[in-house]
């Protein structure tokens, strides 16, 4: 670590589960030094993936929600460019 630099501590108030996972060797070594890089460990960038990959399906629902409640807007004519970006 650079001097100056700063570090990330986790710490869990909560059960975390252990899991095992395989991948090619040469991967894992490139993704740990990519991890590296970002100054983070291959195993907390795999649980920030975790938690975005999980939250796709309840963003799509959202989003579907969204578009469901919004289907019925109208508008009564089309607007020129000029109207769509005045302030």
């Amino acid at each position: 670590m650079e001097a100056g630099g700063s570090r990330t501590v986790l710490v869990y108030t909560g059960f975390v589960k252990n899991i095992t996972l395989s991948a090619d060797e040469n991967l894992i070594e490139q993704a740990r030094k990519v991890a590296a890089d970002q100054g983070t460990t291959l195993n907390a960038a795999f649980r920030e993936w975790l938690a975005g990959f999980s939250g796709r399906a309840e963003r799509a629902r959202k989003f579907d929600e969204t578009m469901e409640r919004l289907k019925y807007f109208t508008v009564d004519r089309k607007y020129t460019r000029e109207e769509m970006n005045e302030r």
